[in-house]
């Protein structure tokens, strides 16, 4: 069973990451609060009522291959298109095509009861939100004539090409090529993997965005383009034409995720994939930028979503199982688990890490759309840096607590954890593969010390980190007994992130690279826990009177977390500052010699 968090969504949304702000823009002004409700409410049923039940279906079903074609799991097909019939795929999307112009705030929230239905199925319809966003941004007139208008209401969904079995992360190695034609498309070859809902029976045509590189394009990253290459060729009435030369020639079997076909597509064996270019020649990877940027956080939210549900059925499980006594039990029989000192230390990790996810993604939301209708240029490229710094860690951190989450669910289940009928270990499995895909955690590590940390001189860092301490600051002074140690613990952790950020920024002026990059790991974790804390506290300090139950846990929840989980900052903070010469004196060859 999953019953949608709706309204720690909705207090998440307004009082902690910024909704109100939003609301008060020119852009969303009549985004009125009886909508946002009604949408959060209506997301959340369809995730618990429709989307949830085929969970465990799905799994067991998997997406087998025949003949070049992939059955998708029973009710798979009819769910997907309940989804499209309420409007679900376009709630970004320009109205101009079609869309509802909605902020992003509220696709997270709703990506997140999606996921906790089941992230298999929520996946797909992801990428294609994904790749209408990339075509608005860059496609020609012609070809959002084309595709967009069904792609933004799902009867035809997207995929992104990127990953080929020699190039996974790293795109230099890219070889799909592409070749011009006569009549200004292009022919595509080569063979991409790992490709999420490459083939599939849920509509009737699948665009897929390829990256390729011409014959005369230049080496490395700079030598990439971006192409439209669908299943089915359009006719100029817009009906299905013949069937392009793409197909899947495998499906993978994997950990988890099973009812999502993750597949290895061929194009060209008969004369070449027919595709028309997006954007520019050789500028193809910004075009696909801008589908995985958004995919970076709508992964953080798969961790998220993933969380929730495995936090929900280990407390179910926690109340119903009686095992053992209490230490002072004066009632006659066994207690529930859950009453239990370690079980009741684990929940609470589960609870607040999902809570700490969903802040941070729901955070990261509010600055895209704040980069978008904020009033003047200074105030954009704020939010636009601001998107740019948390991106990296609501991907990072948030799969990393996925996985955490969903592990300590198992562990709460015991031996039936172990068990596929509980479904823990389903919620293990899929949640296994978000720190890895859309660029590894590694990777988001890399980016957040890398490209983020310099943004502005150094200087958005700073106040982002000034920005905590102001939280911290308010905590203590607010002296109140439930907050515990909130403000101190708060305070501490973000003076090892300044200690952190400056060895980050000397190492890289000094040309010492790899020492920042030997960091990198721990660090985002450091940044992500210290403003988890604080986003906890934010939680905690606005929660008004009307609802005490909620109140008291926001404030356990700040608490908890900030004296237990930001204990762990000083380590970090050692680790970054003194670990590197250990870690680059490591040699991998000299082991397997």
């Amino acid at each position: 069973m999953y019953r949608a968090p709706i309204d720690e969504i909705a207090f998440t949304l307004k009082d902690v990451c910024g909704l109100s702000d939003l609301q008060a823009t020119e852009a969303f002004s009549e985004l009125g609060d009886d909508l946002v409700s009604a949408i959060i409410a209506e997301a959340g049923r369809f995730a618990a009522e429709e989307i949830a039940p085929l969970n465990s279906v799905a799994d067991k079903h998997g997406t087998p291959l025949s003949d070049g074609a992939v059955t998708t799991p029973p009710g798979w097909r009819d769910c997907y298109h309940r989804w499209i019939e309420g409007g679900w795929n376009g709630l970004t999307a320009n109205p101009e095509a079609g869309g509802q112009g909605l902020p992003v705030m509220l696709l997270a929230a709703s990506l997140e009861m999606w996921n906790s239905g089941s992230m298999a199925f929520a996946i797909g319809p992801t990428l294609t939100i994904g790749a209408v966003e990339a075509l608005e941004k860059h496609a020609s007139e012609e070809l959002k004539a084309t595709y967009l208008e069904k792609l933004v209401s799902g009867e035809w969904m997207g995929t992104m090409n990127l990953t080929e079995p020699q190039a996974g992360s790293d795109l230099n190695a890219l070889r799909a090529k592409a070749e011009r034609a006569d009549n200004g498309t292009y022919r595509i070859f080569g063979q991409k993997i790992f490709i999420t809902y490459g083939e599939h029976d849920l509509t009737d045509n699948i665009v897929h965005l390829v990256l390729a590189r011409l014959p005369d394009a230049p080496a490395g990253t700079r030598g990439i383009s971006l192409f439209v290459v669908p299943k089915f060729l359009v006719n100029a009435d817009g009906s299905l034409g013949a069937r392009n030369d793409v197909r899947c020639t495998g499906v993978e079997h994997k950990l988890g995720i099973h009812g999502s076909p993750t597949c290895t597509m061929t194009y060209g064996d008969e004369g070449g994939a027919i595709g028309w270019l997006v954007g520019e020649e050789n500028r193809g990877l910004a075009c696909m930028f801008t589908m995985m940027n958004n995919a970076r956080l709508a992964v953080g939210i798969q961790g998220l979503g993933v969380a929730e549900r495995a936090y929900q059925g280990a407390l179910a499980y926690a109340l119903d199982r009686k095992q053992g006594r209490t230490a002072g039990q004066t009632t006659e029989g066994m207690t529930a688990i859950a009453d239990h000192p370690d079980i009741k230390r684990s929940l609470l990790a589960m609870k607040t890490r999902t809570q700490v996810a969903r802040a941070i993604c729901y955070a990261c939301a509010h600055a895209i759309d704040m980069a978008k209708v904020a009033g003047t240029d200074e105030e954009r490229l704020h939010w636009s840096e601001r998107a740019g710094l948390l991106t990296p860690i609501a991907k990072a951190l948030s799969t990393d607590f996925g996985v955490e989450v969903a592990s300590l669910g198992v562990q709460i289940h015991g031996g039936m954890g172990y068990i596929e009928e509980t479904g823990a270990a389903q919620h293990l499995r899929d949640a296994r593969i978000a720190p890895i895909y859309e660029g590894t955690n590694g990777i988001q590590s890399i980016d957040l010390v890398l490209r983020k940390l310099p943004l502005s001189g150094g200087e958005h860092v700073k106040g982002f980190i000034a920005e905590l301490g102001e939280i911290a600051d308010e905590a203590v002074a607010s002296n109140r007994p439930e907050l515990g140690r909130v403000g101190e613990r708060l305070n501490a952790a973000i003076d090892d992130l300044k200690a952190a950020t400056g060895f980050m920024a000397e190492a890289q002026a000094e040309g010492r690279v790899n020492d920042a990059l030997a960091g990198a790991t721990p660090y985002l974790r450091l940044a992500g826990l210290t403003l988890g804390g604080a986003l906890l506290a934010k939680g905690a300090l606005r929660s008004g009177t009307d609802n005490p139950s909620a109140a008291r846990q926001r404030a356990l929840m700040a608490r908890t977390f900030c004296e237990t989980s930001l204990c762990e900052t000083a380590a970090l903070r050692a680790d970054i500052l003194t670990s590197a010469e250990g870690i680059l004196s490591f040699d991998a060859h000299e082991l397997a010699s």
